[in-house]
C-alpha cells in the first residue's frame, strides 16, 4: 500500500498522534506505528513529530506505505452479529445518549463479544472516529449511558465524571420497607475481591463510596398465592444519586444495610420475586454541567412500573 495523506477531522482533534493512527488503522500493531513516528515516516503538516503530540483539526498526516505484515489481524471493527443496533435517545455532534438494555455489557469480554462498544463500531464503521462510552453500567443495569461522539467530548465527559460535575441518579426497587422518609447520605468503604469479570465488592475497607438516597414510592405487595414464592413482599422504590462511582456501589451499599435490590442474587436480593423482571436497577437521569438533563423511563412493567412514583 503506498503512502497516503489524511486530514484530522473535528471529531479526532486533541488525540495523541499514536492514538489517532490506531483509530485510523485498526489492526496495525502500536509497535509499528511507534517505529514509523520515531523514524520520521509519519509527518504532521510535513514535519516530524512525537508519538504523544496532540493532533489539531485540519492537520495533514502522512501515513507511510505498509504491507501485509503490518496490517489487519485481530482488532474487530464491527460486532459479530453485524446488524445489532442501540436505542439512541439523544444525538448531536459531540454527544450520543444510549438507553442501555438489560443483559448487554458496555465493553466486550471473555464469553461475550456483543456489547455497547461493538455495536457502536458496527453502527459507525464508516466514521473516522467511532463514538465511545464515557462511563460504565453493570451488565444487567438499564438506562442512560453517555457516549462521546468526538475525542474532545469524550475527554470532557470523563473529566466531568471525575470532578463530580456530572450527576447520575438511579432508580432501584429494594426488598423491605425503607425506614427513612427524607434524603439520607450513605457512606462506606468498598473493596473489590476476585478476578476481573467476577468481582465481588465488600464493605469495611477500601475506597470511599458516597450516595444520597430517598424514597420515590412504595409498593410491590403481592397477593398471597401458592405459585408466588414470597406471599407478601414489601418493597420500596428508591431514588439514588451517586456522589462517587465505585463498582457495584448501589447494590453493595443497600444490601449491606439489609435492603438488597430485587433481582440481585449476587448481593442477597430475591431473584424469584413476584412478576420478576431481572435486576430492578435503572440509570434514570443524568444532569450535565451545561444545564441539560437527560432521562430514560425504566422498562419495568406491572406492579414495578416506576412512573406513578416519579416527580
Amino acid at each position: 500500500m503506498p503512502a497516503s495523506h489524511v486530514t484530522v477531522t473535528r471529531a479526532e482533534a486533541g488525540q495523541k498522534l499514536v492514538r489517532f493512527l490506531e483509530r485510523r488503522l485498526p489492526g496495525i500493531p502500536r509497535s509499528a506505528m511507534m517505529r514509523w513516528i520515531r523514524t520520521g515516516q509519519v509527518r504532521l503538516d510535513g514535519k516530524r513529530s512525537k508519538p504523544f503530540a496532540l493532533v489539531r483539526e485540519g492537520q495533514d498526516v502522512r501515513i507511510p506505505p505498509h504491507g501485509e505484515g503490518e496490517s489487519a489481524s485481530t482488532k474487530p471493527t464491527a460486532p459479530t452479529n453485524g446488524t445489532a443496533s442501540l436505542d439512541i435517545i439523544h444525538k448531536d455532534q459531540d454527544l450520543l445518549v444510549v438507553n442501555k438494555p438489560a443483559g448487554l455489557p458496555v465493553q466486550p469480554g471473555t464469553g461475550h463479544d456483543d456489547s455497547v462498544v461493538t455495536r457502536l463500531r458496527g453502527m459507525f464503521a464508516r466514521e473516522v472516529f467511532v463514538p465511545a462510552p464515557a462511563h460504565r453500567l453493570d451488565r444487567d443495569t438499564t438506562g442512560v449511558l453517555l457516549v462521546g461522539a468526538s475525542h474532545a467530548a469524550l475527554k470532557q465527559l470523563s473529566q466531568g465524571f471525575a470532578q463530580g460535575r456530572i450527576h447520575k441518579t438511579y432508580l432501584a426497587w429494594v426488598q423491605d420497607s425503607w425506614p427513612h422518609s427524607h434524603e439520607i447520605l450513605l457512606q462506606d468503604s468498598l473493596q473489590k475481591q476476585g478476578i476481573t469479570g467476577r468481582e465481588r465488592v465488600t464493605t469495611g475497607s477500601g475506597r470511599t463510596a458516597l450516595a444520597k438516597v430517598r424514597p420515590a414510592g412504595t409498593g410491590g405487595r403481592a397477593n398471597q398465592s401458592a405459585d408466588i414464592p414470597h406471599p407478601l413482599l414489601p418493597a420500596t422504590l428508591l431514588q439514588i444519586q451517586l456522589l462517587t462511582g465505585r463498582t457495584h456501589q448501589i447494590r453493595v451499599q443497600l444490601s449491606s444495610r439489609g435492603f438488597p435490590l430485587l433481582g440481585d442474587g449476587k448481593y442477597n436480593g430475591p431473584t424469584d420475586y413476584p412478576d420478576k423482571q431481572g435486576l430492578l436497577l435503572h440509570a434514570w437521569r443524568v444532569d450535565l454541567p451545561d444545564g441539560r438533563t437527560i432521562t430514560a423511563t425504566p422498562p419495568w412493567k406491572g406492579r414495578w412500573n416506576a412512573l406513578p412514583y416519579l416527580d
